[in-house]
C-alpha cells in the first residue's frame, strides 16, 4: 500500500510573516525601479537648470504640549511638554528630536532616508521621560522594557503634489529582543494656501514576534507577578493611526503647528489584557522659529 504525503500545516504566523515579506519585497521593487527612473529625469532636469538647490542650512526650534495615552493600550490620558530641535543642511543631513540622526534626498518623485533614532522604554510605574509619560503602575509587575538606539529607514514616493506613500522600518540595534517595527503611511496636503496648511494622514503599522511580545504580551512569570493572563501574540498589524495636520505661518520665521488623531489597536494587540482601551485620542500644539 503506498504511503500518502501529508502536506505540513502551516501556521497563521507562518502565512502573515510570508505575505508581509511579500508585500515589502514588492514596494520596494517598485521603489528601486522608481528611484532608477527619477534619478535619469533628475539629471536632466539638473542640466536644464529648471531645479536650483537651495544652499542654506536650516535650523529649527520649537515648543509646545502633546497629548496621548500613558502606554499603548493604556485607558489613562497625560499630557506632557513638547521640545523640537531639527537641522539640517543643503547636503542631506539632519539631526533632529523628531527624525534622529541621519541623512535624507530626494530624487524626483521619491525620498529616502537613513537615520540613528530612540525607541522610548516602558515602566511599570508612572514614570516620565522628558516630562512625558513612559509607563503606569497599572504595569506593576510586568518589568520595565528598556529604551533602544533603532534604525530607521525610510522611502517615500509622491506621485501627485497632494498625495505621499511611504514605508518606514523602525530596527532595533540595542535590546535587540524588544523587536522590530514597520510602518506603511499615505498623507495629503489637501489645502495650501498663503499662510495655512492642512494635512490628513494614515498609518498602519506591522511588529514582529519579538516586538509584538515585548508591548502587547504577558509571560508566565510576568503572569505570577502581575495578575494579567499569559498571552503571546502573534506578528502581524498591531494598530491603525489617523491624523490632521493644521500649520498656520504667521511669517517667514514664525509658525504655529497643530494636531489632532486617533490610534486604534488591531489583531492581537488589541486581544491583550494589557490593552483596556482600542482606540485612542492624540493632539498636539506648539510653537516654531526657523533660523
Amino acid at each position: 500500500m503506498k504511503k500518502r504525503y501529508i502536506k505540513p500545516a502551516r501556521s497563521r504566523n507562518f502565512h502573515v510573516i510570508t505575505n508581509t515579506l511579500l508585500s515589502i519585497g514588492v514596494l520596494l521593487a517598485l521603489l528601486a525601479i522608481g528611484l532608477l527612473a527619477a534619478r535619469s529625469a533628475h539629471a536632466e532636469e539638473a542640466k536644464s537648470g529648471a531645479k536650483a538647490a537651495s544652499t542654506e542650512k536650516t535650523l529649527i526650534i520649537g515648543a509646545g504640549a502633546a497629548f496621548g495615552p500613558r502606554y499603548s493600550g493604556s485607558d489613562q490620558n497625560m499630557a506632557g511638554p513638547l521640545l523640537l530641535l531639527d537641522y539640517s543642511t543643503p547636503g542631506g543631513f539632519f539631526a533632529s528630536t523628531m527624525r534622529g540622526l541621519g541623512y535624507g534626498s530626494t530624487i524626483g518623485a521619491f525620498n529616502y532616508s537613513a537615520a540613528l533614532g530612540y525607541r522610548g522604554g516602558r515602566e511599570e510605574k508612572d514614570e516620565s521621560d522628558f516630562g512625558f509619560s513612559s509607563g503606569s503602575t497599572r504595569l506593576r509587575g510586568m518589568g520595565d522594557i528598556k529604551g533602544s538606539a533603532s534604525a530607521i529607514l525610510s522611502l517615500g514616493y509622491t506621485p501627485v503634489e497632494w498625495l505621499n506613500l511611504s514605508v518606514t522600518a523602525d530596527l532595533a540595534l540595542s535590546q535587540r529582543n524588544n523587536g522590530n517595527a514597520l510602518h506603511f503611511g499615505v498623507s495629503s496636503p489637501f489645502y495650501s494656501g498663503p499662510s495655512d496648511k492642512l494635512t490628513l494622514a494614515a498609518t498602519a503599522s506591522v511588529g514582529d514576534s519579538k516586538y509584538m511580545q515585548t508591548y502587547y504580551g504577558v509571560t508566565s512569570l510576568q503572569h505570577q507577578n502581575s495578575g494579567y493572563r499569559a498571552f503571546k501574540p502573534k506578528s502581524g498589524l498591531y494598530e491603525v493611526n489617523a491624523s490632521l495636520s493644521w500649520e498656520h505661518r504667521f511669517d517667514a520665521k514664525w509658525a504655529l503647528q497643530t494636531m489632532v488623531g486617533a490610534t486604534r489597536l488591531q489583531g492581537d494587540a488589541a486581544k491583550s489584557p494589557l490593552a483596556s482601551r482600542r482606540l485612542s485620542p492624540n493632539a498636539a500644539i506648539y510653537l516654531t522659529y526657523t533660523y
